[in-house]
């Protein structure tokens, strides 16, 4: 905008009426070439999630275009809108932390995101947003704090990588294919794949949590589902959607639709069963619960209970063929007409409610019928009629090891389970730190049918509750290796690329003497997921497990109240999760009051 411009004789002027709080306003307009004239007006802005990988690396790019497209918007049409500048908040990449101690900053940098969004929002006033997203836990703080401040706002994905090649196989290959090659004896092998396995930019290729989630958030309502799959350099993200999310912001102003109207019951149900037909992380059973905290919901009591989810995920087909259990990514996914190609055909087999409202103003109904989807090829994504697997393969366990249920299997194994049911022996570790050197140092020990347990990793016991990719692609490219099963539970979670028999989220956790904290080497664990239970047969016995609870809590009493097996910690940060955090099963977050 040129100072001319600024000074047209038709433009109103305002009045300042505290130069002190105008004088800032006044000077930031003139530098992103805003009238000064609109200090007063609603405020809009745009944020976007850094860190330290590739997988923010185009984030900046997207802000700018977006940023851009606003101000253009705004002096173009004269909208009564006063536009700030961009906000960046900091996160962590989960690839680069995995197996190490730094993984517990993960789930707290959701944390830590929501509140500089809040800070953000409220401290400014932001009455619209548009928020590029990017790796796993930013775009859950990044929602959270939409919903907590609820004026209209839209997410936009900075979207996923490419896979890479193996030079000498001509394999597709990604992160999870490098973690699995971490126990591999060929150091040519392990330099190759670490080369070759992340080119580019964007987050993670394959169906694991940042895909996942993507899909969860935009059926949700909160995201343009034709911009979920395009990777993260397709030029469409910097050339075509910047204007169209300029006209969404425009569309949820002028209706009056906040986000709260979007996220509700029905639509967390919709988005659910996206994420079960998408054969998604069981992260979705952590972060779901999350956004409905910050909607004003309790996803297990508002949306559907944990028996509901449990019917759904037997009800609910998977529709593609997708990494880590299949063989395509999300580039192939778009490449057949993204996702709303799966969403057209849950809606059409009425497993979804089309009227929920959608950032873009529509139904999701009418999104889809607008963006006209083309049909399943049956090769990459499929149709309910003949779909890639009969049921979805997620699952929330309760027994004598999770008394309040919540703990989460992903049924992606055959081996080892018989009739829908797997019987191991207990091989126990109280870190995960402590299994990572028995899988180095003497792989041997692990035996088929082992229920290998990682404890005191949970959301307090950690503190912080950290993603366990690292041993569980050690452990799968074990038992393939030996053509064995090892069972793995914790009372931490896991990434969207392990693979095999794991169960995450088993509280009450080990920090707080749980059930898993009284399990013993050797003791007999049954996974029923025909039942969804998880149980320790030694524990059924009252009399043992009041022995074994008492020795737990007289170990914790002589050391000061807690347990030899929990790490201390000294971080700020790792200090206030201790202290703070909820359980799994209520979204393994900081308690807001």
């Amino acid at each position: 905008m040129s100072p001319s411009n600024e000074a047209r004789p038709d433009k109103k002027r305002f009045v300042s009426v505290n130069p002190g709080r105008d004088v800032q306003r006044v000077g930031t307009a003139r530098l992103l070439g805003q009238d000064p004239n609109k200090i007063y007006q609603p405020v809009w802005g745009v944020t976007g999630n850094l860190g330290d990988s590739q997988c923010y690396f185009g984030v900046t790019q997207k802000v700018e275009a977006i940023q851009a497209s606003l101000a253009r918007r705004i002096e173009r049409d004269d909208l009564p809108v006063r536009l700030i500048p961009p906000v960046y908040t900091v996160g962590v990449s989960d690839g680069s932390l995995n197996g190490t101690d730094r993984m517990r900053f993960s789930l707290i940098g959701r944390e830590i995101v929501n509140d500089s969004i809040d800070i953000h929002l409220s401290g400014s006033d932001v009455k619209g947003l548009i928020a590029v997203v990017a790796c796993d836990k930013p775009p859950i703080g990044t929602l959270a704090a939409v919903l907590e401040h609820n004026e209209p706002a839209i997410l936009i994905p900075d979207g996923p990588i490419k896979p890479g090649i193996d030079p000498k196989t001509g394999e597709r290959i990604d992160l999870v294919s490098a973690f699995q090659a971490a126990g591999d004896p060929d150091p040519e092998k392990r330099t190759r794949i670490a080369l070759h396995a992340c080119p580019g930019l964007g987050s993670c290729a394959g169906m694991y949590t940042y895909n996942t989630m993507q899909s969860f958030i935009a059926v949700l309502g909160m995201e343009p589902l034709h911009m979920v799959a395009p990777p993260s350099d397709d030029p469409r993200r910097l050339r075509e959607f910047p204007e169209q999310l300029v006209d969404c912001l425009v569309t949820l102003t002028r209706k009056g639709i906040k986000p709260r109207a979007i996220v509700t019951p029905a639509s967390l149900r919709n988005a659910i069963t996206v994420a079960i037909a998408m054969g998604g992380s069981t992260n979705v059973a952590l972060h779901s619960v999350e956004i409905a905290r910050a909607a004003g919901l309790d996803l297990w009591g508002n949306a559907l209970t944990q028996r509901e989810f449990n019917a759904l995920s037997h009800r609910v087909p998977v529709l593609v063929d997708a990494r880590p259990f299949g063989r395509y990514y999300m580039v192939d996914i778009d490449a057949r007409g993204g996702l709303a190609v799966m969403v057209k055909e849950l809606l059409d087999a009425g497993l979804l409610d089309g009227t929920c409202i959608t950032c873009t103003g529509e139904t999701i109904a009418d999104q889809v019928r607008r963006l006209d989807p083309p049909s399943p090829d049956h090769e990459v994504v499929y149709s309910v009629g003949k779909p890639f697997k009969d049921k979805g393969g997620l699952r929330l366990l309760r027994g004598n090891l999770a008394p309040d249920g919540g703990a989460v299997i992903k049924v992606a194994v055959e081996g080892g389970v018989t009739d829908g049911v797997f019987t191991g022996r207990a091989r126990v570790f109280d870190s995960e730190h402590a299994l990572i050197i028995a899988l180095d140092e003497t792989p041997d020990v692990f035996q088929n049918l082992d229920m290998v347990v990682i404890r005191y990793e949970g959301p307090r016991g950690a503190p912080g509750m950290p993603e366990l990719l690292d041993p569980t692609s050690r452990i799968t490219a074990l038992c393939r290796q030996r053509n064995i099963t090892i069972g793995l539970m914790t009372d931490a979670r896991f990434s969207g690329g392990s693979v095999g028999l794991v169960i995450g989220h088993v509280a009450p956790e080990a920090f707080l003497g749980g059930p898993i904290a009284l399990i013993h080497d050797g003791d007999t664990i049954v996974v029923d997921v025909n039942e969804n239970r998880l149980d320790c047969r030694e524990l059924a016995d009252i009399a043992e497990y009041t022995r074994r609870a008492k020795t737990w809590q007289d170990a914790a009493q002589r050391n000061g109240g807690l347990h030899p097996a929990v790490k201390p910690v000294a971080n700020r940060l790792l200090k206030r999760m201790r202290s703070a955090a909820r359980s799994a099963l209520q979204g393994g977050g900081m308690e807001t009051g």
